[in-house]
């Protein structure tokens, strides 16, 4: 069994995807548009009204050996990561640098990159989609 996180820009998706592939060198897998759909595939959407065509409905993409979902939902433009945060496991403390800045670039740092009594480097920060993120590496146990 596998936990996947799935993701809901709301209508950010497809510039979160493009800045995951450029930051951590995710692959894009999937990338599906609400034009895509078959013709009277809204039903299910809350009034029977779906978000704008070009919008993304799914993505998925790797990050590592994660698989990654995301979506821009129904594009109502308040996307809300609360009470999360995903975890980087870097190779090593340079990954781990490297991994973090990018992150960082346009985001918010909590807790800049250094070495703790658990790990040989640890860092969290939200990123510019306000996604809260952890990244580690040397992890001690």
């Amino acid at each position: 069994m596998q936990v996947q996180p799935y993701l809901f820009f709301e209508g950010r998706c497809e510039e979160a995807v493009t800045f995951y592939r450029d930051a951590l060198g995710a692959q894009v897998h999937a990338l599906l548009r609400y034009s895509d759909a078959p013709q009277g595939g809204d039903a299910g959407c809350p009034g029977g009204t779906p978000p704008p065509a070009d919008k993304v409905m799914h993505a998925s993409l790797q990050i590592g050996q994660t698989l990654v979902m995301a979506s821009d939902g129904f594009a109502a433009g308040h996307p809300e990561f609360k009470g999360i945060s995903l975890s980087l496991a870097a190779d090593d403390d340079a990954q781990a640098r490297k991994m973090f800045d990018a992150l960082a670039a346009g985001g918010q740092v909590q807790q800049p990159l250094g070495p703790s009594f658990f790990a040989s480097s640890f860092g969290m920060l939200t990123d510019r989609f306000g996604v809260s993120w952890m990244v580690v590496a040397g992890a001690k146990g």
